[in-house]
């Protein structure tokens, strides 16, 4: 794929996705207005007393006591200023929150994402190579397993037997508090960190991708140019990396940017599990605190990054399949 289609790629994928970043922006803001409380509440009640007056205060300091339509003016023209706006809890604008964690969350997404990738397209590299025999339904079983189990329940026995049992990994953080490490001694120790919270992120999509890899391989085998590849006399191994998995990747690699936002959203339970400062251990603050600004950073924020990992999507299927035209 040359440089000018990869830019019309991008160019086409950033207008599509304008209605859609303007559309969740009106939701989200709608949909907080209709959850009862707010910062004000649970500053109060964290503060121990709190009068009427005080109240008052804190909501028209924050802004709170405006009527919505004016709420909502004031955080478009936030936006409009490449401003998320302050929170009323931390009393600090949004955009130091998120940004001071949103590198924790990208390295544990992608991290997942590529173990699931990983791990599933080899699985179901074997599966469809050994279709009907015991290794293809030893593994079909496999994933049905991990299909069906809940990642937290994942976390949770990870912990327990590579973190209680055996010792070998870390139960949760980071990094190690306090040690002072730099260098590659220092990026060692966040990835032992990040080992079980990824593979417990990813223990669901490794059997989605492994399923939809032999599915699509069984496919593509029965095309005519594999038949073709087959008949010139090519290794059984050649036909099926070069020839199947590349074009069975297509739908898979689809498959996998329709679930980034998913992946995002169990980022949640799996920060919190792990104690792993993220934007999904931020937004689950943010909602036990009211703090909907910052509620809405991370939502608009989460939204931004489904569009750019579909962006990537779409170039990598340019260049699996050069066919692939961008109109």
């Amino acid at each position: 794929m040359n440089l000018r289609s990869a830019s019309r790629t991008l160019a086409r994928t950033a207008w599509q996705a304008v209605p859609t970043i303007v559309g969740v922006i009106l939701l989200n803001f709608v949909l907080m207005q209709w959850i009862p409380g707010d910062a004000a509440d649970v500053v109060a009640a964290e503060s121990g007393s709190a009068t009427a007056e005080s109240m008052a205060q804190l909501r028209s300091h924050f802004g709170l006591d405006l009527p919505v339509l004016h709420q909502l003016g004031a955080y478009l023209d936030n936006l409009a200023h490449f401003s998320l706006g302050t929170s009323p809890r931390y009393n600090m604008p949004v955009a130091s929150l998120i940004g001071a964690r949103l590198g924790n969350t990208l390295l544990l997404m992608v991290t997942a994402l590529a173990f699931a990738l990983a791990i599933g397209i080899a699985l179901g590299t074997v599966m469809a190579t050994r279709v009907g025999r015991w290794q293809d339904r030893t593994l079909s079983v496999l994933a049905l397993l991990l299909y069906s189990t809940p990642g937290f329940w994942l976390g949770l026995m990870a912990i327990v037997l590579f973190s209680v049992h055996l010792g070998w990994l870390p139960t949760g953080g980071s990094e190690s508090i306090g040690a002072g490490y730099t260098g590659w001694t220092h990026a060692l120790d966040v990835a032992r960190h990040l080992v079980l919270p990824a593979l417990a992120m990813s223990g669901f999509y490794i059997a989605i991708f492994s399923r939809l890899t032999r599915a699509a391989m069984l496919e593509v085998a029965r095309q005519d140019f594999v038949r073709t590849a087959e008949a010139k006399g090519l290794h059984p191994w050649t036909v099926n990396l070069h020839h199947v998995l590349r074009n069975a990747l297509i739908p898979v690699t689809t498959v996998a940017g329709m679930h980034f936002g998913t992946l995002l959203g169990g980022a949640v339970v799996v920060e919190t599990v792990f104690s792993w400062p993220g934007l999904g251990r931020l937004a689950f603050d943010s909602v036990a605190g009211r703090d909907y600004t910052v509620l809405l950073g991370v939502l608009l924020m989460s939204s931004l990054l489904v569009i750019v990992a579909n962006m990537l999507v779409d170039l990598l299927h340019a260049w699996l399949d050069p066919r692939i035209q961008v109109r």
